[in-house]
């Protein structure tokens, strides 16, 4: 009787499941693909939403189910649901938080999974963003360049040359209109506002232009810290601004969202700030207020900058990566590309899709960032394990401590080598 009563309750329990959780598949033969969009503006969010039905629309076996995420917490999140074996089959990431997710098996490699239309539509220097080891673990599908807003008034009237993608300034160049700018408006602000709450991409990526890498990887992959003379531009370059009061002490603990009233104020003429915070300026700046998308500034190795862009991978515990691979060769055709792009004021990383005439336009400077996407690069610690970490417990606290002043060059060089280097070590044992 209790052996009889078992297997029933097991029965029972088996049905149960196969209706929920598990799989999360219904027994009536359609696959079922969740997708996790970290999309948050609402063209943005529409322009994928879109997409999810068009495809449900023309794959009644396939359908996908919309999951919203969130930017503020997916490393964590994605880490929970992947130990708890309830990860997403499609993930929408950044390729700077993929590496210890891809190390840890938890990501699929895409490698035989995608068409060879996608894998040659999108650049090399793009694919090696999701490239570690000998495999690829995500798509890379969004790109933004780090720009100048700048309030076109201010800028006109102080007389200095207004740079272009075919010809930026230096960063010496930069320094010095910073101070005629300042100068300029006598009193009432300074030049630039540099929102560097979160400041380590920012410098990194800005300072692969003056040769920066700080992250060196030996012939056996291992990677260590090291700090040179390009490491050092970007640095001394905003501390240089601080001081000399061309730049503003006190928009360095800001976002880049806080800094957009003083801009609109005639407080500050340059803001560097990632392309897609167009959007915003579109929606929030006063009426009459011109302003302009400039090139951020260009040191030895040209105008070239690291980026991290937005990516599409498989978990590797779906039980359908072929499904969820069509399901990406569709969200990223050419035409959908162009569309997530538009909807999130980003670049796409596609040839095709870049292209498109819409993504050429003076207006909003569209045409601006598009002359910027062939100088983007991966980012310099895109494929670090542990980079995380020492972002979060090493470079952050020590650029800020150096941006305000507590700390000199020296010490920042310190900490971000020494201290680095142990955080790294524990995850190439």
């Amino acid at each position: 009787m209790r052996r009889r009563l078992l297997t029933a309750a097991a029965a029972a329990l088996a049905l149960l499941l196969s209706g929920c959780g598990g799989d999360g598949e219904p027994d009536d033969g359609t696959i079922r693909l969740r997708f996790q969009s970290l999309a948050w503006q609402k063209e943005s969010v529409d322009a994928n939403k879109e997409l999810v039905a068009e495809w449900n629309a023309a794959h009644p076996g396939v359908q996908v189910e919309y999951v919203q995420g969130s930017w503020d917490s997916v490393h964590d999140q994605l880490l929970t649901s992947f130990e708890g074996g309830e990860a997403p089959d499609i993930i929408h990431d950044a390729s700077d938080d993929l590496a210890d997710f891809a190390y840890g098996g938890y990501l699929a490699d895409l490698t035989g999974l995608l068409p060879a239309r996608l894998r040659a539509d999108i650049p090399e220097q793009s694919w090696r963003t999701t490239a570690f080891g000998d495999g690829v673990y995500g798509v890379p599908f969004l790109q933004e360049p780090r720009v100048l807003i700048a309030n076109r008034k201010i800028l006109d009237a102080s007389g200095v040359r207004i740079p272009t993608a075919e010809r930026p300034w230096s960063w010496p160049e930069f320094r010095r209109v910073a101070r005629q700018v300042t100068e300029h408006m006598d009193g009432s602000g300074h030049a630039v506002a540099w929102p560097l709450k979160e400041p380590v991409s920012a410098t990194l990526n800005l300072g692969l232009s003056a040769g920066g890498r700080l992250f060196h990887r030996a012939d056996d992959g291992k990677v260590t810290i090291r700090s040179t003379g390009g490491d050092g531009v970007v640095p001394e370059t905003v501390r240089g601004q601080v001081d000399d009061g061309s730049a503003s002490r006190s928009t360095l603990g800001m976002g880049g969202s806080d800094t957009l009233p003083g801009l609109f104020g005639g407080k500050y003429a340059m803001v560097p700030l990632g392309f897609s915070y167009r959007q915003q300026i579109v929606q929030q700046a006063p009426e009459g207020f011109e302003w302009t998308v400039l090139p951020a500034p260009a040191g030895s190795e040209g105008p070239v900058q690291g980026v991290s862009p937005q990516t599409l991978s498989i978990a590797e515990d779906s039980r359908h990566k072929r499904e969820a691979a069509r399901f990406i060769d569709f969200m990223l055709q050419p035409e959908n590309m162009v569309r997530l792009a538009l909807g999130d004021w980003m670049l796409p990383t596609g040839t095709e899709a870049l292209r498109d005439p819409a993504l050429h336009t003076p207006e909003a400077g569209w045409a601006t960032g598009a002359a910027l996407a062939r100088e983007l690069r991966p980012a310099p610690a895109q494929s670090v394990r542990g980079y995380p970490e020492w972002k979060d417990k090493v470079a952050t606290p020590a650029y800020q401590e150096y941006y305000s002043g507590a700390i000199g060059r020296a010490e920042l060089e310190k900490r971000l080598v020494e201290d680095g280097n142990r955080v790294l070590a524990r995850y190439q044992r």
